[in-house]
């Protein structure tokens, strides 16, 4: 079975982050950072960081 795609709004981005709020980023798989309250993002510049969760809005949320 394929796995799903997942996808986060950004509501929140400073000057030094590749984020732009209001904009849908894919979300990565990454046990380890759900655990620690963070997500797998891929940013503006099409690289994988991990960011806060409270930056985001989850497609999970919104499906509840």
């Amino acid at each position: 079975m394929a796995a799903e795609n997942k996808f986060a709004i950004c509501i929140f981005a400073d000057k030094e982050m590749l984020l732009t709020p209001r904009r849908i980023y894919q979300v990565l798989p990454d046990e380890k950072a759900e655990r620690s309250d963070h997500i797998r993002i891929v940013d503006d510049d099409g690289e994988d960081y991990l960011y806060p969760k409270k930056y985001f809005v989850t497609n999970s949320v919104l499906n509840d």
